[in-house]
């Protein structure tokens, strides 16, 4: 089959990203929009834009049913849904089935298996590949905590259907195990409706490495190398990049071809990423995979060359793969920086106000994904990720330099964001050695927060990029920034 319409069930960078591609295969594009939303990049390169609703503006992004009947009175005979949202959403996927819209993505059934933690570790288990001694509530009720104290401190409590970190808990004393697992259950039936737990052994300093694969749900899968996504706040990412500097060549062929395994055994259709923590002694284990395409897939595009939209698309349209694996090469360095709307000298607190300006980065090697545009208004609405940098350089050291290069040269004034933070990050010691681990933001929070106001580098940040006229209306138009400002001004 191929696709002549495209429902992109998402907004934002991601939405904007994949009308794109879309473009350019000539396949004409709806986008959706809840009436609370300002213009954004994909309002504006979409053919259609449709407006939903709902209790609130995430509501209607979960309305399975609204979507649906959209894609059917609209025409759309595929949806994409990005990332987040109904990506990962078996019934969702079940519903365009059942209503002869194509999913861009893989089917129920392997969703519905995958996105359950339990079932998902268990699958992997059986066929031989590597997972973290654990033990599974499930699997007995009664002798779970007894179970779960056999396996060993430290631990990390997980709820079965978690994600973005939500719920899980850290145990390194006996005396606290049962109060956490409580906690973890609460937090887990709150945002996922599923109590349901399981611990595992919690790696000291571990990094968290993923490979992207990709499959024609025919048994045949690639993948497209790994990477390194180890800093995190909060167990979410906000800088990845590939290759990643702890592995060999060995080593790199061992976690892939793992992670392309896992997925040949669930007979994978579409873009999906295999996640594994990897210990510092060399060894990994299976962590989860995530049945969508993720954030950080434009650092792969950097390197291999490939549109992940593209391979998507064509898949979904019954073409099959466009490449072996000896055809998909690992070219330089990339480095994505999730740009968001946050203090991260105040615990990462989300922040809101109207940019006033905004002037993204330009010059070789530099990408900028975007979901915001000059005059937009940032709200709690919705995820505080504004837009994604995303660099490429000859080696790692190159693509710091122009990754820092671009932070500072980004310029979005009247909500406060976490570029500067970004550049401390990016020139750290550490950092530039790849000596880090999931826990590295926690342990250099000091270092990385001490030295910079949020408020004054984004203005000296304008100040170095924009004319003197542009800096001057906008801080016209701030008055509490213009304040900050004044003695710069004079």
């Amino acid at each position: 089959m191929s696709i002549s319409k495209l429902l992109v069930a998402n907004r934002g960078e991601i939405a904007a990203r994949v009308l794109r591609t879309a473009r350019v295969k000539g396949i004409k594009t709806a986008v959706l929009r809840h009436p609370s939303e300002v213009d954004s990049p994909a309002h504006l390169i979409a053919d259609e834009v449709v407006t939903i609703d709902g209790p609130t503006p995430v509501a209607a992004y979960l309305d399975i049913a609204q979507i649906v009947d959209v894609a059917q009175r609209i025409g759309a005979d595929a949806v994409h849904p990005g990332y987040g949202f109904l990506s990962e959403n078996a019934a969702f996927v079940a519903a365009l089935e059942e209503a002869g819209v194509t999913f861009v993505g893989p089917t129920s059934e392997v969703i519905d298996l995958m996105g359950d933690k339990i079932r998902a570790r268990a699958f992997v288990e059986e066929r031989g590949f590597p997972v973290a001694p654990s033990a599974i509530e499930d699997d007995d009720p009664a002798t779970f905590v007894e179970r779960a104290r056999a396996v060993g401190y430290p631990l990390l409590i997980k709820p079965s259907a978690g994600g973005g970190g939500k719920g899980m808990r850290v145990v390194r004393e006996d005396s606290t195990l049962e109060t956490e697992i409580e906690t973890a259950r609460r937090e887990g039936e709150r945002y996922f409706g599923d109590g349901r737990l399981f611990v595992e052994c919690y790696i000291e300093r571990p990094r968290h490495i993923e490979v992207q694969v990709m499959g024609d749900g025919q048994g045949n899968v690639v993948h497209f190398w790994e990477r390194e996504c180890s800093i995190q706040r909060r167990f979410q990412k906000i800088i990845e990049e590939t290759p990643s500097p702890a592995l060999s060549e060995a080593q790199r062929l061992d976690i892939c071809e793992t992670a392309a395994g896992i997925a040949r055994a669930v007979n994978y259709r579409g873009a999906g990423t295999v996640e594994f923590i990897y210990a510092q002694d060399g060894s990994f284990y299976f962590l989860e995979m995530n049945t969508r395409l993720q954030v950080e897939h434009p650092v792969t595009e950097m390197v291999t060359g490939f549109d992940l939209v593209a391979e998507q698309l064509r898949i979904a349209a019954g073409e099959g793969l466009s490449a072996a694996q000896a055809d998909i090469p690992q070219n330089g360095h990339s480095i994505e920086l999730r740009i968001c709307a946050e203090d991260a000298t105040a615990d990462f607190r989300p922040a809101i106000g109207d940019i006033l300006l905004l002037d993204e980065p330009r010059g070789e090697g530099v990408r900028v994904d975007s979901g915001i545009l000059d005059g937009g208004k940032v709200t709690t609405d919705f995820d505080p990720m504004l837009s994604k940098l995303i660099v490429h350089g000859r080696d790692r050291a190159e693509a710091i330099a122009r990754a820092r290069r671009a932070a500072q040269d980004y310029v979005i004034l009247g909500v406060t964001t976490n570029l500067a933070y970004l550049d401390a990050i990016l020139d750290h010691p550490k950092f530039r050695s790849g000596d880090v681990s999931t826990g590295f933001l926690a342990e250099e929070a000091t270092d990385l927060t001490q030295d910079w106001d949020p408020a004054n580098t984004d203005i000296l940040a304008a100040a170095t990029v924009l004319s003197d006229a542009r800096l001057v209306k906008a801080l016209e138009n701030v008055p509490e920034i213009y304040r900050l400002m004044g003695s710069w001004r004079n």
